[in-house]
């Protein structure tokens, strides 16, 4: 992966946390009094999935949208700090950056608050995000779209998108929301999680069915649908309706935040390397694996997945030669 250059398009958000004590009850409303001694700052959304590619080794390039404000310029020093290229995140004067507030006492969250607006970005700043694309993809090996509902995945630039993938002849991997779920036509990998799923086609998921997985891929209209389940591992139906069942491999669970940017991720930063559609899910599934054993959002490095994936080889041996 140390070769491949990712570009990330996507609601980019700022994740800040604020820690302290609590010993007492506010005499305004019956709520606790948070005694701050902490704060610190994560990146979220598109930008986390964009951490993720970089900690796996891989360059990555973001495009997005983030405000004229604090929180914008507290993003955008993260995002250059991890070595992110950010020459292609667009500062806009009359829209917030999207902030979650996490306010702590000790490890328990007490309230979290958030800051943003989702109504879908104008034409004007659209038109600046698929110019970026469209420049940007002639230096990609993989396109990825994170969508968090957030209005900067608007159909025009989804279309886009897609489009310079598909011209350059490299992959276009989709993390969907419900606004645009079905607008993603002619993606390489199309990856929901059960939920989004289910509630997009207002059905029961049947993800051991492969024709019923078929059927929803050719219905979306990607090639291949990699659909993740939780403490039940993924499933995937490909373009040659080969049909692959991936179990978890997560020895605990700690905290399943921000699992999904690392999938998205990892199957990216594979499949930029050469990987199969199947390799490259069982390849997320370990660092998937891995992530929800961390507190909060993290990231998984190089290392902890090589070996991951040789304990996991050694103690199938090991199973096999008992």
């Amino acid at each position: 992966m140390r070769d491949v250059r990712v570009l990330v398009v996507g609601d980019l958000m700022l994740d800040v946390y604020l820690r302290g004590t609590a010993t007492r009850i506010s005499p305004e409303a019956p709520v606790p009094v948070v005694h701050v001694m902490e704060e610190w700052f994560a990146l979220g959304g598109a930008a986390n999935v964009a951490s993720n590619v970089v900690a796996l080794g891989a360059s990555c390039e973001l495009v997005g949208c983030i405000g004229r404000d604090r929180a914008g310029r507290q993003l955008r020093k993260e995002v250059e700090r991890l070595g992110i290229g950010a020459s292609a995140v667009l500062e806009l004067e009359d829209r917030p950056t999207t902030v979650k507030t996490r306010v702590m006492a000790k490890q328990q969250q007490v309230v979290r608050y958030d800051i943003e607006v989702e109504d879908d970005l104008d034409a004007s700043s659209t038109a600046a995000l698929i110019r970026f694309v469209e420049e940007r993809a002639a230096q990609a090996d993989v396109i990825v779209l994170e969508d968090y509902n957030k209005g900067v995945l608007v159909r025009a630039l989804i279309e886009a998108a897609i489009a310079a993938g598909r011209h350059r002849g490299i992959p276009v991997v989709v993390d969907p929301k419900a606004r645009n779920f079905f607008a993603y036509g002619g993606a390489t990998v199309f990856k929901p999680n059960l939920i989004e799923l289910s509630a997009a086609l207002r059905t029961q998921v049947q993800y051991d069915d492969p024709e019923w997985l078929d059927r929803i891929r050719q219905e979306l209209g990607c090639d291949h649908l990699l659909v993740t389940l939780g403490e039940e591992g993924m499933a995937l139906l490909t373009a040659e309706r080969e049909y692959v069942r991936v179990p978890t491999v997560a020895r605990s669970v700690y905290d399943v935040s921000g699992a999904g940017d690392t999938v998205i991720a990892t199957v990216a930063a594979a499949l930029g390397a050469g990987a199969t559609p199947a390799e490259a899910a069982i390849l997320a599934n370990h660092a998937a694996g891995i992530e929800v054993g961390k507190a909060g959002v993290a990231t998984v490095s190089p290392d902890e997945l090589r070996t991951t994936i040789r304990q996991f080889q050694l103690a199938g041996t090991s199973t096999r030669g008992g």
